[in-house]
């Protein structure tokens, strides 16, 4: 029989663990993505790697971003049709001020797209500007888990547009290996911190939604 320290050892790692979802456990997801009262957390889609960013940032200058390739925005409305057919309702985006993640949101839904600092790359080039960068980092980490925290309307979930430094900072290092267009889910807690129930890659959100119309098909 386990101790009762090792025990609590092993649900302390079970609840630590970050959660991928499978095919399978998507289809479980989707009946409760329908209902509404999630928040989706994204990281833009894949960036042509022969741009770079140039510090400080200029929003309105797309020649110092890295913007979106031509399959980072084929994936992005890849999974904009498949939430679509899936019928995940996007009530409300909340976006980097980076055109690579403001297009990704776009791609993806037509819901109203608010451009916030916090979701805006918290990586070296800028906090280095800042006296404490660690603690800087640190109070945008807070600030994006305050959003992943804010319930959405009633029957639709919000959609978060960001980049890895930024979800590293909110939820940990154990996110740091997020994928490119990866979509974190996590239901609201009033009481404590967000709580994510799912970790879903782009193409598993397209496969499902090619499942429900193969299987809408079928006789």
């Amino acid at each position: 029989m386990l101790g009762l320290g090792r025990l609590l050892g092993l649900v302390t790692l079970v609840y630590l663990t970050p959660l991928h979802a499978s095919g399978a456990d998507l289809s479980n997801l989707i009946p409760m993505l329908k209902q509404g009262g999630y928040i989706l957390v994204l990281r833009h889609g894949a960036t042509d790697e022969s741009q770079k960013d140039v510090y400080p940032f200029v929003f309105d200058d797309m020649k110092r971003q890295r913007q979106l390739s031509d399959q980072g925005r084929k994936v992005a409305r890849d999974i904009g049709a498949a939430t679509t057919t899936l019928g995940v309702s996007i009530g409300q985006i909340y976006s980097s001020k980076l055109n690579r993640a403001i297009e990704t949101a776009s791609l993806i839904s037509d819901a109203p797209i608010k451009q916030v600092d916090e979701l805006t790359d918290s990586s070296a080039g800028r906090a280095s500007a800042m006296a404490n960068p660690s603690g800087a980092n640190a109070a945008l980490g807070s600030a994006v888990r305050t959003l992943a925290n804010k319930p959405p309307a009633p029957g639709t979930s919000t959609l978060l547009v960001t980049h890895k430094t930024n979800i590293a900072d909110a939820f940990g290092k154990e996110f740091a290996d997020v994928k490119e267009a990866e979509t974190l889910i996590y239901r609201p807690n009033p009481s404590g911190a967000p709580v994510l129930v799912g970790r879903v890659q782009a193409s598993e959100w397209i496969a499902q939604a090619g499942k429900q119309n193969r299987d809408a098909r079928s006789p």
